[in-house]
């Protein structure tokens, strides 16, 4: 069953504002979608006062929790919260709906602001997130767009979205382009949190509609696809691109600018090949970086490591058409949306 975030929340009006009161780190980790982060102890603070009710005396703890809680509250109050109305009403919520949250609450709650505590805090959130990623069938019709490293599959995606198809960019929640020279800058999420965002794409799709998602292994970088999700990825209907080496190789130095302008970055990306080629290998395509030759390295990983590394996993798919993308050029991208878009509507719905 697909859940929403007004499901969540208690019976009445819409709430305002959705507030995490947890420490910064926890809140960083994941949160719920739409969160603003309004910690009533800071991660230092949390851990004081966690070894003193653990070896010391948990009277003390709760006393010296409270006023720490009610200095962050007092700051919260004259900072942040200063512009709030009298008719704002928040939802609060903490790791399970304990001490933290419902401390913050009742000090809003006698300046005059209808205050709500989350049942359960962010643990039932969790929960609600698990079972939609891990215990239930995803329930939504995907077409996996398929092709070789370059040949713009994240591309034809935001074109489809554009043309008004339904699109999950799974790359783009991972922040990472899934190969060895695909982090991105700032670094991927935690799990907890890809798993969030996934599920508010997930949440707001048709599910009369195709899906269109773009082929991946089980991990994006550090991010491992949950099982629900890499089930229906394994029997799913699949669209294949087809273009030259030479157009993906070309089209790659449009796509990882970060590489092409940074020598030193992309010399550590070559590096991390060195388990899986020669070492003449490894200098060869160090020579191409160092002259300029992206191009031509592009066209020439994507010859030697991605298309001899990288089998198909689509063995119980159902392959519903193909597109040439020719040069990968901007009318090539849009003319593969539109066709893809074609494909999925012509093809029987098993």
């Amino acid at each position: 069953m697909s859940w929403t975030l007004t499901q969540l929340m208690p019976d009445g009006p819409p709430f305002d504002e959705v507030i995490d009161v947890r420490a910064p780190q926890e809140f960083a980790e994941d949160h719920m979608p739409g969160a603003v982060n309004l910690p009533v102890l800071s991660d230092a603070e949390r851990a004081r006062i966690g070894t003193i009710y653990v070896q010391q005396d948990r009277f003390l703890a709760r006393k010296i929790g409270a006023a720490l809680v009610a200095r962050n509250a007092a700051a919260h109050l004259e900072g942040p919260l200063a512009d709030r109305g009298g008719g704002w009403r928040p939802l609060l919520y903490c790791w399970r709906g304990g001490q933290r949250s419902n401390s913050f609450a009742s000090i809003l709650a006698q300046i005059g602001w209808r205050v709500e505590v989350l049942d359960g805090g962010y643990r039932s959130y969790r929960r609600l997130v698990s079972q939609r990623l891990y215990e239930t069938p995803l329930g939504l019709r995907l077409v996996v767009v398929d092709g070789g490293t370059g040949s713009g599959k994240t591309e034809l995606l935001h074109r489809i979205a554009a043309e008004g198809g339904q699109v999950v960019d799974l790359e783009g929640l991972a922040r990472h382009r899934g190969s060895n020279f695909g982090a991105m800058p700032g670094g991927q999420p935690a799990q907890k949190m890809f798993e969030s965002r996934l599920v508010r794409e997930l949440d707001w799709l048709d599910p009369t509609r195709p899906v269109f998602v773009e082929a991946e292994s089980n991990a994006i970088g550090h991010v491992r696809l949950p099982p629900s999700l890499w089930t229906a990825m394994g029997r799913a209907e699949t669209i294949r691109l087809d273009a030259s080496p030479e157009a993906r190789g070309r089209f790659l130095t449009t796509t990882y600018p970060d590489l092409t302008a940074d020598a030193d970055l992309l010399a550590r990306r070559i590096e991390t090949l060195r388990p899986y080629h020669s070492r003449e290998q490894i200098a060869a395509w160090h020579a191409m970086a160092r002259e300029g030759r992206h191009a031509e390295m592009a066209r020439d990983l994507i010859e030697r490591h991605y298309d001899r590394r990288y089998r198909d996993n689509s063995s119980h798919r159902t392959d519903i058409g193909r597109i040439d993308l020719g040069a990968l050029s901007e009318a090539d991208l849009r003319r593969a949306a539109a066709r893809a878009l074609e494909i999925a509507e012509l093809a029987p719905v098993a």
